[in-house]
């Protein structure tokens, strides 16, 4: 299917991820409130970059399937958990997520943290399940470990354990970096390089490349969040306007200033777009998403 701008092919990543998520997490309603809690995180709001950034991958390697779909719920899937735990009061104590209140708010801490647990495991259940005809066995056991790695110590889960250190002692921006790189980036780069691992046949150089664009955007996108922090709104941004400074958090615009911090965001974008040139028009979509990630409102 050919897109000709980023609103027909976000919406297109949207519907067919909300679809197979809305099946799954559907066929488990036995679980009560459990699967309410999964649904309510999982399935309602978002604007599934992480879903778009894998089918866009997917895309500039040459693939484009229905066995996509596991895949892209996947890397949601994973997202959705990490939102829950990290809103917990334990952790960042955020109240609101996406404009509404947070799972934790919304039903309780203790399914809140169950709900997350229960996503994470389907994560690896939609990668494991994606293996048929278009993907091979080889193919899932390498993306069980790309999310695995992402998600784990030596990734998400260890930049969240430095953002909760940075709460209480000051960072410099290489410590800064390194801690969005793995709170925020890895996910990131994992859904790009889930995405191009669909493609039997992707080259080497195929993977440095996709994987240099996605350090950049997920740089960015943490950037662009610390910007939006001071200048966005609370209705816009679905979440507590200004609640860095408040809990004077170390920022982009703290450490270098706001309009450093600015160029910082237009050259990360720059190189994104430079490291998928060699894709040609198959990478357009990503192109997009760079755009869209450094221009958003919210």
């Amino acid at each position: 299917m050919d897109f000709d701008s980023l609103e027909g092919f976000l919406s297109h990543s949207q519907i067919r991820v909300e679809q197979y998520l809305n099946t799954a997490i559907g066929q488990r309603r036995a679980s009560g409130v459990l699967s309410q809690a999964m649904a309510y995180s999982a399935v309602q709001g978002g604007k599934r970059v992480r879903a778009a950034l894998m089918y866009g991958a997917a895309r500039a390697c040459g693939v484009d399937h229905a066995a996509l779909d596991p895949l892209a719920a996947a890397v949601e899937s994973m997202h959705a958990y990490s939102l829950i735990h990290d809103d917990l009061p334990a952790m960042d104590d955020d109240a609101l997520r996406r404009g509404q209140p947070s799972c934790h708010v919304a039903f309780d801490e203790a399914t809140a943290v169950l709900a997350g647990d229960a996503l994470q495991a389907l994560a690896f259940e939609f990668l494991a399940s994606a293996q048929g005809p278009k993907i091979s066995a080889e193919q899932c056991l390498a993306m069980v470990a790309c999310l695995a790695q992402a998600s784990g110590a030596k990734g998400m889960v260890a930049g969240q354990m430095l953002d909760m250190a940075a709460a209480h002692d000051a960072v410099n921006l290489a410590q800064l970096e390194h801690l969005h790189r793995l709170k925020t980036g890895a996910l990131i780069v994992a859904s790009v390089e889930i995405g191009a691992l669909s493609q039997s046949h992707v080259s080497p150089k195929q993977i440095d490349n996709l994987r240099a664009y996605a350090q950049a955007i997920g740089l960015a996108f943490q950037v662009k969040d610390d910007i939006l922090d001071i200048e966005g709104d609370t209705a816009t941004l679905g979440k507590a306007q200004g609640s860095d400074l408040i809990n004077d958090k170390s920022t982009y615009p703290a450490l270098l200033g706001m309009t450093a911090a600015k160029a910082r965001l237009m050259e990360l974008h720059q190189q994104a777009k430079d490291a998928v040139a060699g894709f040609g028009a198959a990478a357009e979509p990503l192109v997009w998403l760079a755009d869209f990630i450094v221009n958003r409102k919210h």
